[in-house]
């Protein structure tokens, strides 16, 4: 089933709902600054077993203490869809706090 692009106003939309999260030319980004590499680390793993249970990869790129995130659809063409907003919530729920930077 074909993944349909997500309109720029949707976009917005959905980034609103989303702090911390903005449009980074034609994906969505964000990054989370953790306490610790260990727990930095701790999170890429949580975010890889999302990612393998929504069959939904993104860009993943692990700092000492920060993990940070560019997500849009392959299969789309490399435009943002509802999936990436879907790992996008996902990503969320994971991080300590709901949402700390």
């Amino acid at each position: 089933m074909p993944v349909e692009p997500l309109s720029q106003k949707e976009i917005e939309d959905r980034l609103a709902e989303l702090p911390g999260w903005s449009l980074e030319g034609d994906r969505i980004a964000r990054s989370y600054r953790l306490g610790t590499h260990f727990a930095a680390t701790a999170m890429v793993v949580h975010i890889a077993q999302v990612q393998e249970e929504l069959d939904h990869h993104s860009d993943l790129t692990l700092g000492y203490n920060t993990v940070s995130l560019t997500v849009n659809t392959h299969s789309a063409g490399g435009a943002v869809t509802d999936r990436d907003f879907e790992l996008a919530r996902r990503v969320e729920e994971l991080a300590p706090g709901h949402g700390a930077h």
